[in-house]
């Protein structure tokens, strides 16, 4: 008979506290011991507890760190879970009431989120710099590409002439947006919830800007019950990580559909191609869909972490805690794959020109220009010249003609429609018309014109700059923390010596 008195229960041991200990293992170890070094620095300084019990609690957690393997530990529901773990082994070490005093002043709820806070920023930081490697190498193949003609597409159809490197800008644009957001989501936990203890911090005499410091945070979160309950940072990071993916999710769309047989404006590297195993003939740029499938697996990921708080209680609560945290990990494992195979794809692509020319012939795409010479050059009107152009365009399309041989067919509709001859001479015609100069009257700002993409390259760059300073000022900090906390915690080691 199962004697229901003994915790934990041998289900709840095996479906819920092992996984929990297993996860805390593989991921919450490092950010445990920082808690534990700043804290005991924390109670020392501010006389909490003494000296003498200061130096005894670090020498006994610097011992647990070197012969202590938790890598190796099984759980066996002898403790709770990995914080009573370590308790237990300070006991050994120093007893019951000198282990205890570590936990002065402090709770797992304050703890918990500071770790989690901590493991989230190593992971962005780490994304984040995968983020700006793809926005650089997209804007130096920008910078390569600002004079390659396109077709470009609207609502599946050709539209109008463009560059690969105006397109590469408007998705630059986008990521530029996205890395603001991702910084943004990063200072969501830049502030420190140690010091809140369970709910409304200690009437010990404690220094939360301290413990803030010593961690590598930018200042404590000031509200004790926000710290405990507001898992904003949580949902504001995934929200703007889905973002990212599901953006650069439609960029690979394009890919795929460019690269079709029908279409083949864009060509992928032999390096990007796999073959078929019964077809010789083709060409399957297979990590395109490696790429669309990342990032929507990436961008359900995401999802589930913001949909896990909805209608959530606002207190302290397993539902945004271990479990869930190790969850959302996995959403930085499949993004990261896809920045990694982006950056190295996107540079590797080139145009088909061939193939572009060849659309632009078949789709009259340039005959926008013509309609707007005809507005500027001839005085007509709007409705006249958009008229006249459609003609055109119509009689050269039903010929299978590209559209700088419609002058005579653009002739016949002018005078139809006006009933007097066009200023325009053939030669004139074929330079309207042509997709080289539909760029280089495009010369407003925004545009895919020489020097509108110029300007617009270089503001990328500045921006890029930008969020490399503040990378850097990130890991600066944090290094400063680091060795900050190390130096005071040997300080206190060091005493005993």
């Amino acid at each position: 008979m199962i004697d229901n008195t003994i915790f934990p229960d041998p289900a709840y041991k095996d479906t819920v506290l092992a996984p929990l200990f297993n996860g805390a293992k593989a991921h919450f170890v490092e950010a445990v011991r920082a808690i534990n070094q700043a804290h005991l620095v924390m109670l020392a300084e501010t006389k909490i507890i003494s000296a003498d019990q200061a130096t005894a609690i670090a020498a006994a957690l610097v011992d647990i760190d070197e012969n202590l393997d938790i890598s190796t530990l099984e759980y066996t529901g002898e403790y709770e879970d990995y914080f009573f773990l370590v308790e237990a082994e300070l006991k050994k070490r120093i007893g019951a009431d000198l282990a205890g005093a570590l936990h002065t002043a402090r709770s797992r709820n304050d703890m918990d989120h500071t770790v989690f806070k901590t493991v989230l920023t190593a992971r962005l930081d780490e994304m984040l710099g995968l983020t700006q490697a793809l926005a650089n190498a997209m804007i130096t193949t920008a910078e390569r590409e600002k004079a390659t003609l396109i077709v470009a597409y609207t609502h599946g159809q050709p539209a109008q002439p463009s560059t690969f490197g105006h397109y590469l800008s408007a998705a630059i644009e986008v990521l530029l947006r996205d890395i603001e957001r991702l910084h943004a989501a990063r200072k969501g936990l830049e502030k420190c919830p140690m010091g809140a203890a369970a709910i409304t911090t200690s009437g010990f005499p404690i220094d939360r800007h301290q413990m803030a410091e010593l961690l590598g945070f930018k200042a404590p979160l000031q509200n004790s019950y926000s710290c405990i309950a507001a898992v904003d940072y949580v949902t504001a990071l995934y929200s703007a990580m889905k973002l990212t993916f599901l953006h650069l999710g439609r960029l690979v769309q394009d890919f795929q559909f460019w690269s079709s047989f029908e279409v083949q404006q864009l060509y992928v590297p032999n390096s990007f191609v796999q073959i078929s195993s019964i077809m010789p003939q083709k060409r399957n740029p297979v990590p395109i869909e490696h790429l669309r499938l990342l990032s929507s697996i990436t961008v359900g990921r995401c999802d589930t972490m913001v949909n896990i708080m909805h209608n959530t209680p606002f207190t302290d609560m397993n539902d945004s805690e271990g479990e869930v945290q190790q969850a959302g990990y996995g959403a930085f494992e499949t993004g990261n794959r896809v920045l990694k195979l982006l950056a190295a794809f996107i540079p590797a692509l080139s145009i088909n020109s061939q193939a572009v020319s060849a659309n632009t012939d078949k789709s009259c795409i340039t005959v926008t220009e013509l309609a707007d010479q005809l507005v500027r050059g001839e005085g007509l009107s709007f409705r006249q010249a958009h008229e006249i152009a459609a003609i055109t365009s119509q009689s050269v399309i039903a010929k299978q003609q590209p559209l700088a041989n419609g002058h005579n067919a653009f002739v016949l509709a002018f005078k139809t429609e006006t009933q007097r001859e066009p200023k325009m001479t053939e030669a004139e015609f074929i330079e309207v018309v042509s997709a080289e100069n539909f760029i280089n009257v495009r010369d407003r700002f925004g545009g895919p014109a020489a020097a509108p993409m110029q300007m617009a390259l270089a503001g990328y760059r500045a921006a890029m700059d930008e969020f490399e300073q503040q990378t850097t000022a990130n890991q600066q900090h944090k290094l400063e923390s680091e060795n900050k906390r190390l130096m005071l915690f040997s300080v206190l080691k060091n005493e005993q010596e």
